[in-house]
């Protein structure tokens, strides 16, 4: 994922080739990305776990769009397909752009999220995720 080199050159809610977001420190101070419309081929295949899968085939992809210097600070865009899997959070709030899931918090509440929803998870949450149908989420993630 690129930002804009010329912000006025651009379509809104869209972004270009030329200046990398994943670099820490190299992303502009303001950008934007639209979330649904991000090809699958432009996210990065983030391996599971094999513990960590309970049921289905699962896979994940994302894409960091801005990482702090320090790497205590992510934004990206996060995918699963279906499946039922199993995690433990960092702090994160994040917003479901498309598909559902249900995500039940060990000792905590059972989360139904699908598109616009909002989510807050706390750092050693212990969760069990049964994705319904494939789920993008754009996030933030505090370390």
């Amino acid at each position: 994922m690129t930002a804009p080199s010329d912000p006025e050159a651009q379509t809104p809610g869209t972004a270009t080739a030329s200046a990398p977001l994943s670099a820490a420190g190299s992303a502009p101070a303001s950008f934007v990305v639209n979330v649904p419309a991000l090809a699958d081929d432009e996210l990065e295949v983030e391996p599971l776990d094999p513990a960590q899968i309970v049921s289905g085939e699962p896979v994940v992809t994302g894409k960091v769009l801005w990482e702090s210097p320090d790497g205590r600070q992510i934004r990206g865009i996060w995918q699963i397909t279906p499946g039922v899997v199993t995690d433990t959070e960092a702090n994160e709030l994040f917003v479901v752009v498309s598909g559902r899931a249900t995500i039940e918090v060990d000792g905590g509440p059972v989360l139904e999220v699908g598109p616009g929803d909002a989510c807050v998870l706390r750092k050693g949450d212990r969760t069990q995720w049964t994705v319904h149908e494939t789920l993008r989420k754009a996030y933030h993630i505090s370390l």
